[in-house]
């Protein structure tokens, strides 16, 4: 298996244990909560941008900006500006990139849920033996 190194032209495949691995910065935005989240509002269809914020509680307009632009620079999201609408409206879908991470990206989040009373049992546990 070919991995990333210093002036190496042809595409390689990166190695996430090496500290100087680019690939940190994709795991780093697509393992992040609110770009999970995004993803999986979009799976289902192109969105505006006041749709996704009401679909995804607690995410400020701040955070849903800079998340999109984010997911957009790396190729995941598709940003289409609707000219014809008045006013002109923004609206988001995943590229093809977007769409083959959303297979992985749903099993952590039904993980999450489906575990939920495992950790918080766990957290509980851990509470109860530290000295007061």
């Amino acid at each position: 298996m070919e991995t990333i190194s210093s002036g190496s032209p042809q595409p390689a495949i990166g190695d996430l244990y090496s500290d100087e691995c680019p690939c940190r910065e994709i795991l780093n935005l697509v393992a992040s909560k609110w770009a999970t989240l995004i993803i999986g509002r979009l799976e289902d269809g192109p969105l505006r941008f006041g749709q996704l914020r009401r679909a995804i509680g607690g995410i400020t307009q701040k955070m849903l900006t800079q998340t999109l632009r984010r997911l957009e620079q790396d190729g995941l999201v598709h940003r289409e500006v609707l000219a014809h609408m008045r006013p002109p409206q923004v609206e988001y879908s995943l590229t093809e990139l977007g769409q083959s991470v959303t297979e992985p990206l749903a099993a952590i989040r039904d993980w999450s849920e489906q575990h939920l009373p495992d950790v918080q049992a766990a957290r509980q546990r851990f509470e109860e033996m530290q000295p007061s």
